[in-house]
């Protein structure tokens, strides 16, 4: 079974409680901005997780659609739906079981690079592509490969709901690796694998440029600063479907 396939489960959940809703609305109000659409536009956010940025999406007066393959944060996303803002659904990111068109597609918070092959995650872009209206724009947050290997903290440990929470990380066969174990006095010991593979900017920008996708900025975080390479923790691409 692929990583994606073991660690996106309950455990998951307990890891990340940390990111909050009030976070995910802040990174989208500024989001907002670089994407300049109209109130109603359809949004796809591609790989959606438990669908925090969704919902700041629909609160934002948005048509939103999250996509995600793993049932566990779908589930999680439509309890915390409350009002139903949001259409949600389960596929895979490289093969999107959706046909209609949209406004704006979103891929956020390091949700690219899962696959071992160049070709794979290449196919992620022209799903993107795909599902583009002509002329639609997209925003896609990559960590920026440059800062994560120099600030790399290789091992950091805290308790969350009582259990034990190891996670160790490496850059190892280009692909930033982190592996978490949780330690539980009631259950077994669980271990899990996080691994994204780098791309560096001028790898990242060929790939969307083969795909149909024109850069209009890149930007080294949500504060709307300028990417750079040394100093900036995020590669963050935004721009359109050419035409």
């Amino acid at each position: 079974m692929a990583w994606y396939q073991e660690s996106f489960g309950n455990d998951y959940l307990i890891v990340y409680k940390h990111r909050d809703l009030q976070g995910a609305y802040h990174e989208v109000k500024k989001m907002i901005d670089w994407l300049g659409l109209n109130q109603g536009a359809e949004v796809l956010d591609l790989c959606c997780g438990m669908g925090r940025h969704s919902m700041a999406l629909a609160e934002f007066g948005y048509e939103v659609t999250g996509v995600d393959l793993s049932e566990v944060l779908l589930h999680e996303a439509v309890k915390l739906d409350k009002d139903k803002q949001v259409t949600w659904l389960r596929g895979d990111m490289r093969e999107v079981p959706l046909d209609q068109p949209f406004d704006a597609v979103v891929n956020l918070f390091s949700s690219f690079g899962y696959f071992d092959e160049d070709e794979q995650n290449e196919q992620v872009l022209h799903e993107v592509h795909r599902l583009l209206k002509e002329g639609g724009r997209f925003i896609i947050d990559f960590l920026n490969p440059v800062y994560t290997q120099a600030n790399l903290v290789p091992q950091s440990e805290r308790v969350e709901d009582g259990m034990r929470i190891l996670e160790m990380r490496a850059i190892e066969e280009g692909c930033v690796r982190k592996r978490i174990v949780i330690t539980d006095k009631d259950t077994p010991q669980r271990k899990y694998l996080e691994q994204i593979k780098l791309y560096d900017r001028t790898a990242f920008e060929a790939m969307l440029q083969k795909a149909g996708l024109h850069i209009d900025h890149v930007y080294g975080g949500y504060d709307g600063q300028a990417y750079e390479a040394d100093a900036s923790s995020r590669m963050i691409f935004v721009g359109h479907k050419e035409g």
